[in-house]
């Protein structure tokens, strides 16, 4: 398959301290050779940004707090990040949103910190990178009031229906898709309706090490995804979408150079 770009690599989490460069060389020989290092916290910056400083040539960044994070964001913290992007340039702002599925941070919290981070991407003219799980309305509601004055913008690990497909497109975003279309018992519609996603509005992520696609051959122990595991991804995308895997790695692969460079 030809060359691949990760757009979700959670390399800061615990699960890759002891193996991380083995796991970025894996992925390289399954053509898996660009990544998007993802920001959760502002508090683990300074290893993100160290991974990325260490992988110049392959890896992007981001700053920003994932919704599960956004009880550490107040007005000290939203001015830490403003210096932060200003001083080092990041690829995106986020990953940012909302996520009432699990609501480790309160609506407020998330409503607070989703706004500020959308301002901070519209004022350093950043790609968004965005989160959004069983909170779609709200999330649609929030996002409309600044749709005028966006940055591009992506909704990473998108798992929704064709109605809310229809919403983002609508409102010029890409899509992210991730190993969570392998699991056919759960994706019905979306494995119906990816086929509308038009194709230079496209990427592809594993979010690893979470959502570790269910049909995968040769799972490991440790059930860690990884970018390696890109390629089985592109191909039951592929599949679905009836076109040959190599277009598909060709098209997402520049569709992600173009919005994170």
């Amino acid at each position: 398959m030809n060359n691949l770009f990760d757009i979700a690599c959670n390399f800061s989490s615990d699960r890759f301290d002891k193996d991380l460069d083995a796991v970025i060389e894996r992925a390289k020989i399954n053509n898996v050779n660009k990544f998007l290092i993802v920001s959760a916290s502002l508090n683990d910056f300074e290893k993100t940004y160290n991974i990325y400083k260490s992988n110049l040539k392959d890896a992007f960044f981001s700053i920003g707090t994932h919704p599960h994070h956004a009880d550490e964001i107040n007005e000290e913290q939203i001015k830490n990040m403003r210096r932060l992007v200003g001083e080092h340039n990041p690829s995106c702002i986020g990953e940012t949103g909302l996520d009432f599925f699990r609501n480790l941070s309160s609506h407020d919290e998330q409503t607070y910190a989703f706004q500020e981070q959308i301002k901070i991407a519209i004022d350093f003219n950043k790609p968004l990178y965005l989160h959004q799980r069983d909170s779609h309305s709200e999330f649609i509601k929030i996002i409309s009031e600044y749709k005028d004055y966006l940055p591009k913008s992506v909704v990473h690990c998108f798992t929704g229906t064709q109605s809310e497909l229809e919403d983002y497109l609508d409102l010029g975003f890409y899509i992210g898709l991730t190993g969570w279309i392998c699991d056919e018992r759960r994706n019905v519609e979306l494995r119906q309706s990816i086929k509308n996603i038009p194709l230079d509005r496209l990427m592809l992520e594993t979010d690893c090490p979470y959502l570790i696609p269910r049909n995968l051959d040769n799972k490991p122990k440790n059930n860690r995804n990884e970018p390696s595991f890109l390629p089985h991804i592109a191909k039951e995308i592929s599949g679905l979408m009836e076109i040959t895997p190599n277009e598909l790695a060709d098209k997402t692969f520049n569709n992600s150079i173009q919005f994170f460079s």
